[in-house]
């Protein structure tokens, strides 16, 4: 099982939402650490060494360090607008 890391990120994110979202968003971060590259992630466009997953109305941006066997988790946000995406590319620089 790999180990999770953002946990912050993870907190953040997750404060306010309603606990069913909550829970959804909880289970698919954790089924990363079983399965780091499911079926339904993608390499994001431009970032090679990042990958998205959608979990409901939410996407879920990481990264995946085979040798450490970690799953770094670096932005949750909606799926619906491009915020996610403008948060990690403020993030990154």
């Amino acid at each position: 099982m790999a180990k999770l890391d953002g946990l912050d990120c993870i907190a953040d994110a997750l404060q306010g939402l309603q606990p069913k979202i909550v829970a959804q968003i909880a289970k698919k971060i954790l089924s990363l650490g079983v399965e780091p590259l499911p079926h339904d992630s993608a390499q994001l466009i431009g970032y090679t060494s990042l990958r998205r997953v959608d979990s409901g109305e939410y996407r879920i941006i990481y990264r995946h360090h085979a040798a450490e066997d970690t799953v770094e988790i670096l932005l949750i946000g909606k799926r619906n607008d491009d915020e996610v995406y403008k948060q990690l590319r403020r993030k990154l620089k």
